[in-house]
């Protein structure tokens, strides 16, 4: 699973950009503010979600172009793109193999995960950014994860509509929401349980890794029902409806993370132990997904080897090297990418500067 071409039109600071990635490795490297890492963001887009910024749409399109931006990809013979018109700045267009598609569509052509250096902070934020972490695993092995996700969040926000309003209560269409919301909610749970489950078999096989490993598990009400959360739903209506939202549900569920040889939560973890335990799930992750697709992910790693010494560096690079993924990497230096040479992996080097490849 690999990228053959990518073009991108009026996206963030690159007013057209197009090559062809030829190699296991992408190197992007170049000044601070030159676009290397919009650039990930762009391949970001070619799976459901809002991306590796999660940055609102009309600040993806260049600023100076006419409000819309394209971002377009081919992986050997499928055709995929994505962006907006600047007739429509906030809504997003899917096509695939010229055809219009759903967002949700992306996810079975193409698995992606990344590491950037704002997701340390998914230890110490709330459990959302935690869980949008654990949804985006699940959805590089379980394409319909998104369809599920989806589904509930709309019927949940009709839901909470309903709820706020004033006069009594349409109980006969709380009961149809309430009994979509519980379908998609054991989808979703059951989804998160498997990949939390796998990772943890997958982190127990690299307890020897180079890298600080995690523990993972799941803070959520194990498998219930779809009776039991339609029930819980009728049961705590009033109590929703005084807090204006719903209080149980998969979208309260939380991923925990604990450092494997200490014990400590990786929020007390220090800043290079947090940076290690993310890297060692993202690295055993994309392993699961090649091996249980049969399709390695693109993975994106964003200014990953600044923080690594040279042993270290060559022990990551030889790890993705094994798990035959493409991947795409950011870094101001070239030579922070030199032991990919050194082993004799193939890597393509790219200068970016001032949203111009330098090819």
């Amino acid at each position: 699973m690999a990228l053959t071409r990518l073009s991108l039109t009026d996206f963030r600071n690159h007013s057209a950009a197009s090559f062809r990635p030829g190699r296991q490795f992408v190197i992007l490297h170049g000044a601070n503010g030159a676009g290397k890492t919009n650039i990930l963001e762009a391949v970001s887009l070619l799976v459901p979600g809002r991306g590796m910024r999660r940055a609102p749409l009309s600040e993806m399109a260049r600023s100076g172009g006419n409000g819309g931006f394209v971002v377009a990809a081919e992986i050997e013979d499928i055709s995929l793109g994505t962006g907006v018109d600047a007739s429509a700045p906030e809504r997003r267009r899917v096509r695939i193999n010229g055809a219009s598609a759903s967002i949700n569509a992306l996810a079975e052509w193409l698995s992606i995960v990344w590491l950037t250096p704002s997701m340390d902070r998914i230890f110490s934020e709330g459990a959302s950014a935690r869980r949008r972490f654990l949804d985006r695993l699940v959805l590089a092995l379980e394409p319909s994860h998104a369809r599920h996700s989806s589904r509930y969040d709309l019927a949940m926000r009709h839901r909470n509509k309903l709820l706020s309003g004033e006069g009594p209560l349409d109980t006969g269409w709380l009961d149809a929401i309430e009994i979509q919301m519980a379908e998609n909610a054991v989808a979703i749970q059951l989804g998160r349980e498997r990949m939390v489950t796998r990772l943890s078999q997958q982190l127990a096989a690299t307890r020897k890794s180079l890298f600080a490993v995690p523990m993972v598990a799941l803070d959520a009400d194990t498998s219930p029902s779809a009776d039991q959360m339609r029930d819980s739903w009728r049961a705590s209506r009033k109590r929703d409806a005084a807090a204006g939202r719903t209080l149980r549900g998969p979208h309260r569920t939380d991923l925990l993370f604990s450092h494997s040889e200490t014990g400590q939560p990786a929020a007390r973890c220090s800043t290079g132990e947090q940076k290690a335990l993310l890297l060692s799930a993202v690295l055993a992750h994309a392993e699961l997904v090649a091996q249980l697709r049969d399709q390695s992910p693109l993975i994106l790693l964003d200014e990953v080897a600044a923080h690594l010494d040279p042993s270290r560096r060559a022990a990551l690079f030889g790890r993705l090297a094994a798990i035959g993924s493409q991947v795409w990497m950011t870094g101001t230096e070239a030579s922070l990418f030199s032991e990919i040479g050194g082993d004799g992996l193939a890597a393509q080097f790219i200068e970016v500067a001032n949203g111009t490849l330098l090819l």
